[in-house]
């Protein structure tokens, strides 16, 4: 997790976005990147320079795992919604720090999160 959060902020940085910006996307890919960990054990993380079609630059990030998947992608996406122990934040609460949220899931199969913060 602090991985994941270390690259997303440098590369955050590097790419010009603000330090407020840098944190926000620091803490979605903290938030991801534990989800990946508690219910698939490993996945990964791509984090790249993103242009929209506009030519609007951003940073996506995708974590990707080939865990269990998520049965139901409405309630996980609730507040206070929780299969573990926890406040139930970390997927609505990324979504409402980034510009753009796409989630897929199939159980069995994995789930794959990007995310774009433009700059």
């Amino acid at each position: 997790m602090a991985v994941a959060r270390g690259e997303a902020r440098r590369i955050a940085a590097d790419l010009g976005f603000r330090v407020i910006d840098q944190t926000r996307i620091a803490t979605v890919a903290s938030e991801l990147a534990r989800n990946v960990v508690k219910y698939a054990r490993r996945g990964r993380m791509i984090a790249q320079p993103f242009a929209g079609p506009t030519g609007r630059q951003g940073l996506r990030l995708v974590f990707e795992d080939d865990g269990p998947g998520i049965p139901d992608l409405e309630a996980a996406m609730r507040d206070g919604f929780s299969t573990g122990r926890g406040l139930g934040q970390g997927l609505p609460g990324s979504r409402r720090l980034v510009d753009d949220f796409q989630i897929e899931s199939e159980v069995g199969r994995g789930t794959r999160v990007t995310v774009v913060r433009w700059l």
